[in-house]
């Protein structure tokens, strides 16, 4: 190919040419023609008008080095813009380099995001191919500014220019929308991009199960994984590493510890991040004894524990009340030469507050000033629930009125820590005046906080309270979204149909107005959510007011929210308490018909009414029900069961029931509690005495409760040996019951001539137990007493 006319200039033409209008900057590779085209094309940028025709014939001589030299040395960053996307449409002249100084002249120019538009549409006049390269760097740039609306509005504008998407684009908009947890749309776009044919890369899936997995959606994360490896793309540690999260945040510690043995045999080692994720998820399970030994392995591997670690096995062990450990884990750090930081103080404060251990905890926010470490308000917030915890309302107040005076002002968790704390001690007034003070002072309540004050006058019994506050949640503001789109033309009830909408709009172009919708959803300020609803509804059933609970119920769905477990067990128990027995297995059934699957504690709350009835069996059969949802239960397991006790071999069917929890590992004493309880009311003491035997036999400790509903029939059916023997038991096993039972107990075995001296024995024990026996027994039993203790007196003084 011959050279332009330009190539045979003299060099001291070009030289002196340049020294005139600015210097180049050029890397040791650039050739004499290098720097002869770039100087060429610096005149055609500052002379000709349009650029595009007057460079295509230098195009063979261009290199992505001198694209990146040119757009640094072009003092009008309109020019450089445009001569940039001129070039970009050529693939080999593309360079990260290039990319990287645009974006950053959009990060750090003024008004450099209206420049670059202004040049889109003057290119687009002169008919310029315009590649989704240049939107990729457009949406980049509005995420790093933090203007992901604009980064959503860039994406939309696409079709103006006659540009469609790439992969990479595609990308790049599906992490904004991660970003900004709009899920929806992000799969919305994955799912056009499919249609479009493009093939997902690692960089996709890596983003995707990234969003799934922090929006708790494991299984659909799980899915979409294995949808990567059937393409054909092999998970990298990044990959593995954001799966193994995952699953430890959805408490499935056991399946992410499987995915990385999985993840070692394909050849890719864990790095620190995906052992402390696994490490953190036995923790917060309360499995330590297993992160223990998982850490052992791990440091063979060449695994060193650091702060996150060191943090993640302190919580744990101060969650489950291994004080001394946690303290032992915090010394050893620093042997370690880990120094903490302001989430470790947070967390020993926590656990230290919790603990009770309120003085501790101040002496350690001294020592964090002391290493140089300034406390934040989750610090202090950690310090003011301990005082509240104990009843020290006092001092939380003084801690939150110090703070004040500092940098570190309270915050909205810091008020709402205090009215919780009012409301628990039953100062419903005092709670108010703090909401109110925070108001004032510029701090906005949040959904927690309104929910707390509402939960407090809904205790206290202040429901026109509590509904004025209700509403007050939404005053100054427009109709919720929600309800607004659930009277539209295409009616959204539920997140089935919003995907659906959402992906309609996406569809038709509306992108943007999709990303509005689900950004104001998500955005919902003080909206009463799921839990004020809970709060509200439980409030009117307490109060008697079934139909006031019903039209909450209704009203929550309306606004888009769908009732939970919380929610129908607690219209469930209202009913139960109403006597509306028939009502209340009506909406157990319509629970399960909408999707929302019974927790264990709806079917506890539907046996202990069943059995406070009499109707033990129900009780029983609603458990076998239970339980032949769960892992590990045969039906014929679960059948044969039911026809032992239906035929009255109830030591039976309970053995074969606990054997059962014990094999699974699964056990829980609540059931038998209520199985036992159930058979005292119904007056079938001989059968509630055999659970007591077998829950005995097996080391299981008795329940108060069972103790004392024992105690209390075994009294009425005058078998007072073994009522004595039970209260024996209770003060074996260290549990001090209540003054009314003590009493029953007692009155019951003075009445009676030949167990008189039963009570004297007890009342020895019951001293030795360090029961306050003045403060215990009542008027009638202290008469009794003595009057039988003279009684006693006067016979042995008798003569003969």
């Amino acid at each position: 190919m011959k050279l332009p006319s330009l190539f045979v200039r003299p060099i001291t033409h070009f030289s002196s040419k340049t020294s005139k209008s600015h210097s180049l900057s050029f890397t040791p590779s650039f050739s004499l023609q290098d720097f002869s085209v770039s100087n060429e094309i610096h005149s055609i940028l500052r002379t000709v008008n349009p650029m595009e025709p007057a460079l295509e014939p230098l195009l063979p001589f261009l290199s992505p080095d001198i694209v990146t030299s040119i757009i640094k040395d072009q003092p009008n960053p309109q020019l450089g813009f445009r001569f940039f996307i001129w070039a970009t449409q050529r693939e080999r002249l593309r360079s990260s380099a290039s990319e990287k100084l645009v974006l950053d002249m959009l990060l750090r120019k003024d008004n450099a995001f209206d420049m670059f538009w202004q040049t889109l549409e003057e290119v687009k006049k002169c008919g310029v191919v315009i590649v989704p390269n240049i939107f990729k760097i457009l949406i980049s740039g509005y995420s790093k500014m933090g203007l992901e609306e604009k980064a959503v509005e860039c994406f939309g504008k696409m079709k103006d220019f006659d540009c469609k998407p790439d992969l990479f684009t595609f990308n790049a908009i599906i992490y904004v929308m991660i970003s900004k947890k709009v899920l929806l749309l992000a799969l919305a776009v994955y799912n056009q991009m499919l249609k479009s044919n493009y093939k997902p890369n690692r960089a996709t899936f890596s983003i995707l199960l990234n969003g799934l997995c922090k929006n708790g959606k494991t299984e659909d994360a799980l899915k979409m994984f294995d949808e990567m490896t059937l393409r054909g793309i092999e998970p990298n540690r990044c990959i593995y590493t954001i799966i193994i999260s995952g699953l430890c945040r959805a408490d499935r510690a056991d399946d992410a510890c499987r995915l990385l043995g999985r993840m070692k045999d394909s050849g890719c080692s864990p790095d620190f991040v995906a052992y402390n994720a696994l490490l953190n998820g036995f923790c917060e399970l309360g499995r330590l004894d297993e992160a223990f030994a998982l850490l052992q392995s791990f440091q063979k591997d060449g695994f060193v524990l650091g702060l996150r670690g060191y943090s993640s096995f302190i919580n744990s062990l101060f969650k489950a009340r291994r004080y001394e450990e946690a303290h032992e884990w915090y010394t050893k750090m620093f042997e370690e030469n880990v120094e903490p930081d302001v989430v470790l103080y947070a967390i020993m404060l926590q656990g230290l507050s919790k603990a009770g251990k309120v003085d501790d905890a101040m002496k350690l926010l001294t020592e964090m000033t002391e290493r140089g470490l300034v406390p934040d308000t989750y610090c202090y917030n950690a310090v003011i629930k301990g005082f509240c915890d104990i009843g020290l309302l006092d001092q939380a107040r003084a801690l939150q009125l110090e703070i004040s005076s500092h940098d570190c002002f309270p915050n909205t968790c810091t008020y709402t820590i205090l009215i919780s704390g009012m409301c628990r001690n039953g100062l419903v007034g005092e709670a108010q005046q703090i909401f109110d003070e925070m108001e004032k002072l510029g701090c906005y309540p949040s959904v927690h906080t309104f929910n707390s004050l509402i939960h407090g006058f809904s205790k206290a019994g202040q429901l026109d309270k509590a509904n004025l506050l209700f509403y007050k949640m939404e005053i100054g503001r427009n109709p919720s979204l929600f309800l607004r789109l659930s009277h539209g033309s295409s009616r959204v009830l539920d997140s089935s149909s919003l995907q659906t909408m959402v992906e309609q709009l996406y569809e038709s172009g509306r992108v943007l107005k999709a990303f509005k919708i689900l950004m104001q959803l998500a955005d919902g300020g003080n909206v009463p959510n799921i839990f004020t609803y809970n709060i509200l509804i439980h409030g009117f059933c307490n109060a008697g007011n079934i139909n006031g609970a019903f039209k909450l119920f209704k009203e929550m769905q309306l606004k888009g929210l769908s009732p939970d477990s919380v929610t129908y067990g607690t219209l469930i128990n209202g009913l139960q308490k109403a006597g509306r027995e028939e009502d209340a297995f009506r909406i157990f059934d319509q629970m399960e018909k909408n999707g929302c699957k019974p927790s264990v504690a709806v079917y506890r709350s539907l046996m202990t009414w069943s059995c406070r009835r009499g109707k033990v069996s129900l009780a029983f059969n609603l458990w076998l029900s239970y339980l032949s949802s769960r892992p590990g239960r045969e039906d014929a397991v679960m059948k044969e069961f039911e026809k032992n006790f239906v035929e009255g071999e109830v030591e039976k069917a309970i053995l074969g029931l606990l054997n059962l929890d014990f094999k699974l590992n699964n056990f829980s004493l609540a059931p038998y509690t209520i199985f036992l309880i159930g058979f005292c009311q119904a007056g079938r003491v001989e059968e509630a005495l055999k659970i007591f035997s077998i829950l005995d036999e097996k080391n299981v400790v008795v329940s108060p409760p069972s103790c004392v509903k024992l105690i209390v029939a075994l009294c009425k059916e005058r078998n007072l040996d073994q009522a004595a023997d039970m209260f024996l038991y209770t003060l074996e096993k260290g549990f001090k019951l209540m003054p009314r039972v003590c009493n029953y107990l007692l009155r019951s075995l003075l009445r009676s001539k030949d167990k008189r001296m039963y009570a004297f024995d007890l009342l020895s024990k019951m001293n030795s137990q360090r029961y306050d026996l003045d403060a215990y027994l009542h008027k009638t039993t202290k008469s009794l007493l003595y009057m039988h203790r003279h009684a006693r007196e006067t016979k042995s003084l008798a003569p003969g």
